[in-house]
């Protein structure tokens, strides 16, 4: 919307309608020179008799007629008698009553508040306030002014008021103070307002642009930036590289800051291959805790000299399976070892090995338990095995400290009650989710760690599973041989076929790997609207949302997700009268659309239908959870959405940790498997067309996949066997440990 557009409207708080505490989303009437006027919009714990100039616009909606829907807002304590008096009696002052608000607008008129703020002594003269009273008010009174004055001074900076709800939950009465006197307190954890808004904000006040706060706040910006692309260590010499010309500061200034931090442990250094890497505080935590844990892990006395192989074969007589020479060796590995990596690729028998395993732990009546990364990896691993699996974060139990901070109920005080664990979909399980792990486990646990060292690393920063395989200190077996029945499907020996740099044969159409080429981004885009609408639906009775999942290697472009996902929504699930939905910066949500969560909310409260009579409640929705939209409240800007049985509720606020789903990117697929994969390969980088992108895609399909594109783009990605680079330190912390 153009600033021409925003109107000026200036009125009196009548009465509050709705409001979030958590969000700071509000729907109030507002007395304006002539009229009643409905004011929607994120006003924060607004209340009855303020007065208010809103910064917005009109608009219509088919339910509640007209309402102002306010971008800004500027806020003011009421000046008049009567609206004091509302103001007071309105419970925003929680020490004085209704009855007592009557009798001190009565004795002071216009000046109560200006009494109540200031002048104690006057306050008690009123009758039924004493001195302790008095005081208590003026308190009370001030607490409330401060959030106001907050609420002010972030709508002045022009930042959203869910910035000053999550600030003064921070901070409290001093969030003001801690924000004017440093404005880069804005960049941490929890409030997120970006670096570049924040430094705007601390350039208007006057802040030097070498400020130590400035440079503290901007490298700690950058390392977060690393880590958002996976990186759990930055080179030295590289972040200097990139901070003097971001900050516009020489290399004294970045040299001191560095220095200080480094000896507030904000940051750590480590040496590695003779160059020097700097490290957030928690990455550092994490990869040392993990090295020093397989260390000791290893030195611990299993059964290391027992032969199970007598075992086996009896396995192999009752289950009528006959295992190959290295499954027989991951299953007695798994069974006299502490700890073993089990890894492959599709159709290796991954899973009848796992099967094995789990079997021979239960005949030794040892208590095994199941995790995997996400809610879908779960619920395969279940499947496959007949054994309940949780998500890891279920499994550790989330326990919130407060709304932006939690931990894990099982740790090194309080572990998981079983002597083995067993995790699947181990290549998306990142640093400090894996130093969650170990700490929730006992030293005499067993860990078997299931995955595909040739997909994609985690989304999280951190290379776990191909750090450990690299130090070449852990017990790993690797499964090669493709069985029978796996070489019927073009996906499987094709999948092979491309990690190990050859061309599938892409002229096959009779089987459950195909590739249809066009040559331009209307063709592509139109293929696959005609595949998710009618194609696979009729051939195959599939729909988007059980079975179709499109994917794409990025986000931008033409044959991108966003551009794709706008596509599909269009056609799949349009704009219709009696259709809610809610609009937002970046995205407009349906009833009826296919969406994904982007980031970790351990917050997010769920609510699950167990049986007719139970009811299971939880918290926490994840990364990558694909859910669809089941009511919209557009007033509000509320969603309620079902992940797999799960029903959450997103408040306003919420909503930017929400994309639409009919398209993701290979990253956001990882752990997941869909009947019907469709691939879109067009354009874009060459830097994001690589082998094993590709290889993730293909083996997300379980019975079908059409790969969009040219045949270049394809035969170019094979080549391409640049595997995403990612700076760790965990594999040199291992070795560091020495021998094992």
């Amino acid at each position: 919307m153009e600033d021409k557009d925003l109107i000026k409207l200036s009125g009196t708080v009548d009465s509050v309608v709705f409001r979030s505490e958590e969000s700071g989303f509000a729907v109030i009437k507002m007395v304006t020179e002539d009229d009643l006027v409905t004011v929607i919009g994120d006003l924060g714990n607004i209340e009855e008799g303020e007065d208010l100039c809103c910064t917005g616009s009109f608009e219509e909606n088919s339910r509640f007629g007209t309402q102002f829907r306010a971008q800004l807002t500027e806020r003011s304590l009421p000046t008049s008698v009567s609206a004091i008096r509302r103001y007071l009696t309105s419970g925003v002052i929680e020490s004085i009553t209704p009855a007592l608000a009557k009798k001190i607008v009565d004795c002071f008129g216009e000046d109560s508040l200006d009494v109540i703020e200031n002048d104690r002594e006057r306050l008690a003269t009123v009758s039924g306030i004493s001195a302790k009273k008095a005081e208590k008010i003026s308190e009370d009174f001030r607490k409330t002014f401060a959030v106001r004055s907050l609420m002010v001074m972030i709508n002045r900076f022009e930042l959203p008021a869910s910035v000053s709800v999550r600030s003064w939950k921070m901070w409290g009465e001093d969030a003001q103070d801690i924000i004017m006197s440093n404005p880069y307190v804005l960049c941490r954890s929890g409030i997120d307002v970006s670096f570049t808004r924040a430094d705007g904000i601390a350039r208007s006040q006057g802040v030097p642009a070498d400020s130590p706060e400035r440079v503290r706040a901007g490298i700690i910006w950058i390392l977060k930036d690393y880590a958002n692309q996976g990186y759990t260590a930055v080179p030295f010499d590289e972040l200097r590289e990139r901070a003097l010309p971001f900050l516009s500061v020489d290399a004294e200034r970045f040299s001191r800051v560095m220095t200080s931090e480094l000896e507030e442990e904000n940051i750590h250094e480590y040496l590695k291959d003779g160059r020097v890497f700097v490290m957030l505080h928690d990455y550092y935590k994490a990869e040392d805790y993990i090295a020093r844990r397989l260390k000791i892990m290893s030195e611990l006395s299993y059964d290391t000299q027992m032969d199970y192989s007598e075992i086996i074969d009896l396995a192999e007589e009752e289950n009528g399976i006959k295992y190959e020479e290295t499954q027989r060796k991951a299953i007695n590995l798994a069974l006299s070892k502490g700890f073993l990596i089990l890894t492959g690729g599709p159709g290796t028998g991954k899973t009848t090995t796992l099967n094995g395993i789990l079997s021979l732990f239960e005949q030794q009546a040892k208590n095994v338990m199941l995790a995997a990364p996400t809610g879908r990896a779960a619920k395969r691993l279940s499947d496959l095995t007949g054994h309940e699996a949780k998500t890891i974060h279920r499994l550790l139990e989330v326990n919130m400290i407060d709304d932006e901070h939690h931990r894990f109920v099982h740790d090194e005080n309080t572990p998981l009650d079983c002597d083995v664990l067993i995790i699947d979909e181990m290549s998306m399980v990142d640093s400090c989710l894996f130093e969650a792990v170990l700490r929730a486990i006992s030293v005499s646990c067993k860990l078997v760690l299931v995955g595909d060292s040739d997909q994609l690393p985690s989304v999280g920063p951190g290379n776990v599973l191909r750090d450990i395989i690299d130090s070449g200190v852990m017990p790993v077996v690797t499964l090669t041989e493709i069985f029978r029945q796996s070489q019927k499907s073009s996906i499987v020996t094709n999948a092979h076929k491309i990690v190990r740099g050859e061309y599938p044969d892409v002229t096959e159409r009779d089987n459950d790997f195909f590739f249809m080429q066009r040559q331009t981004y209307p063709e592509l885009q139109q293929l696959v609207l005609d595949l998710c609408r009618e194609r696979l639906p009729r051939a195959y009775g599939y729909d988007v949302y059980n079975n179709i999942q499109v994917l794409s290697p990025t986000r931008q472009g033409p044959a991108g997700t966003v551009k794709l996902n706008e596509l599909l929504q269009k056609e799949l699930n349009p704009k219709a009268a009696g259709k809610s939905e809610v609009v937002t910066q970046f995205a407009t949500f349906r009833v009826g659309d296919k969406v994904m969560q982007t980031r970790n909310d351990y917050n997010i409260l769920w609510k699950r239908s167990v049986s007719e009579d139970e009811t299971e409640e939880g918290s926490g929705i994840f990364n990558g959870d694909i859910g669809i939209v089941i009511k919209a409240n557009k007033v509000l800007k509320s969603l309620t959405i079902d992940f797999d049985g799960r029903i959450a509720e997103y408040t306003s606020e919420m909503l930017d940790k929400l994309e639409l789903a009919y398209a993701v990117t290979v990253h956001k697929s990882q752990g997941s498997e869909f009947d019907a994969v469709i691939l879109a390969l067009f354009g874009g980088f060459d830097k994001l067309y690589y082998r094993n992108l590709l290889y993730t895609a293909v083996t997300r399909a379980r019975k079908l996949l059409i790969i969009i594109g040219t045949r270049k783009r394809l035969y170019t990605m094979i080549d391409n066997d640049h595997k995403a680079v990612r700076y760790t330190c965990l594999k040199e912390m291992i070795l560091e440990n020495g021998d094992f």
